[in-house]
């Protein structure tokens, strides 16, 4: 069983624009999530939110308390919101066990005592995608489904942008400190998400896409709005968003993805919107 991490730094916009693409890669994608019997982590400088992936096989993986955080357990002084992304699993949070079907959630609040992650079929192993903010309290641990979330339904298949946006690990299905996260599900024949574009100042986030078969891809859109760059993405990758930069993607195959957001505040509609005319 191995745990391994790696930080990313915060980049000013000035410098992002100069970027090259394998530069762009290398701060903000995260390509390696599930690795057989390991738990990948990326330790990001925006909102010190930590991505991460899980996959227990033939082993089960406990989440442990790496370097930076400089606590005795992963959650002493964060909250973290977890997707069961595969087979079926359970995760076990002290003396407590939660079991999670595929696209289920838990959200995990502060507290010191051990996270361990399982799979109940080694043949169809879970995959446990995880996002960790700071936590200021404790809230309580509560698993959450789709029938549990505030469902907004947007766009149409005439602008290739139909989707369900489940609301699940949000403030207004349970309390949390910082930590947002929901599931964007897009119709067949829709590929865009996110459109019109927009930031937002006070809160950074990061977007897993899944679901999107292997020899397609999505191309996710990232920058300033008037100095858009963008990242070709497969399935089961993920990639960061600073407070400063737009998330969008299109690509050439409907799929789903989970969004997670760390910040100053809770509020859902906080955003800065630019016109789809306007982007550069």
């Amino acid at each position: 069983m191995k745990t391994n991490y790696e930080v990313r730094y915060a980049a000013h916009p000035e410098d992002a624009r100069h970027y090259d693409t394998a530069r762009l890669r290398c701060d903000f994608l995260i390509e390696q999530l599930f690795v057989k019997d390991e738990v990948q982590m990326v330790y990001s400088m925006y909102d010190r939110m930590i991505v991460g992936g899980a996959m227990p096989v033939s082993e089960q993986l406990p989440l442990e308390a790496i370097d930076p955080l400089k606590a005795p357990y992963f959650t002493t002084r964060r909250e973290v919101g977890i997707y069961n992304v595969g087979g079926p699993g359970s995760v076990k949070i002290g003396d407590e066990l939660f079991d999670l079907d595929y696209k289920e959630a838990l959200y995990i609040g502060r507290g010191d005592r051990e996270v361990v992650f399982m799979s109940k079929d080694k043949n169809r192993p879970a995959l446990f995608y995880f996002n960790s903010t700071n936590a200021h309290c404790a809230y309580p641990t509560r698993k959450v489904t789709k029938q549990d979330a505030v469902v907004a339904h947007m766009g149409a298949l005439e602008t290739s942008n139909e989707r369900n946006i489940n609301k699940m690990l949000v403030n207004q299905v349970l309390p949390t400190c910082q930590l947002q996260m929901g599931m964007t599900e897009l119709a067949p024949g829709s590929v865009w998400n996110t459109m019109p574009a927009h930031t937002h100042s006070r809160r950074m986030e990061a977007y897993f896409y899944f679901e999107l078969p292997d020899d397609q891809a999505v191309c996710h859109f990232m920058g300033e709005p008037q100095e858009t760059r963008h990242l070709w993405m497969a399935n089961h990758q993920a990639v960061l968003s600073p407070e400063w930069s737009i998330h969008s993607a299109a690509a050439t195959h409907n799929y789903t993805f989970i969004w997670g957001m760390g910040g100053e505040n809770l509020d859902y509609s906080d955003q800065d919107f630019t016109q789809i005319a306007d982007l550069r």
